[in-house]
């Protein structure tokens, strides 16, 4: 399937693996896959992201990510919804720092060093539905807007976060469509 990449979206998994190792061997995951996008110019999926003011709101996309991150995954969307069952998902976070330690749910692996580069399920899913979704468009190769659109395409930290911030599967694929 990597064959299939462009340079584009090979940069993409390169810099979220960089990502990744940058934290501490952790695998990559789909905030890193949305981070490296963001870290994109000149390319489709830059354009798009641009276009629809998510690169001007990277700080805002960074903290988000960073605090689904402490909830162990749970976006701002995911808590919302989890209060209105009567779940305070910031008192259970908060509860589980005094226990174990700031950042616990972060480290949702053992705390032992993990092969450098690996993907974790999201990500590889990620990969997979890029490939359909470039298929499905009769594209030849994968780019990064693809991988964008993949990342879209389902509920996940990377999709709620930039919905959050008004970046959806239909404003992306319009968006690619006009250019």
């Amino acid at each position: 399937m990597f064959e299939r990449f462009t340079t584009s979206a090979r940069e993409v998994v390169r810099g979220a693996v960089r990502r990744a190792d940058g934290t501490g061997g952790a695998p990559v995951g789909e905030p890193e896959l949305l981070l490296a996008l963001l870290d994109r110019t000149g390319s489709p999926a830059a354009h798009v992201l641009a276009a629809l003011g998510a690169t001007a709101r990277r700080a805002s996309i960074e903290r988000a990510l960073a605090e689904a991150r402490r909830r162990g995954g749970i976006s701002a969307t995911d808590a919302e919804a989890l209060a209105g069952l009567g779940i305070d998902v910031d008192a259970v976070v908060s509860r589980v720092e005094e226990e174990h330690g700031a950042g616990a749910l972060a480290a949702a692996t053992p705390r032992r060093r993990r092969s450098r580069g690996r993907l974790d399920a999201e990500a590889k899913s990620v990969l997979e539905r890029s490939l359909r979704i470039a298929v499905g468009r009769g594209d030849k190769r994968i780019g990064d807007e693809h991988l964008l659109l993949a990342l879209l395409a389902r509920p996940g930290v990377a999709a709620n976060v930039l919905a959050d911030h008004d970046v959806t599967y239909v404003r992306a694929e319009r968006a690619l469509a006009a250019r």
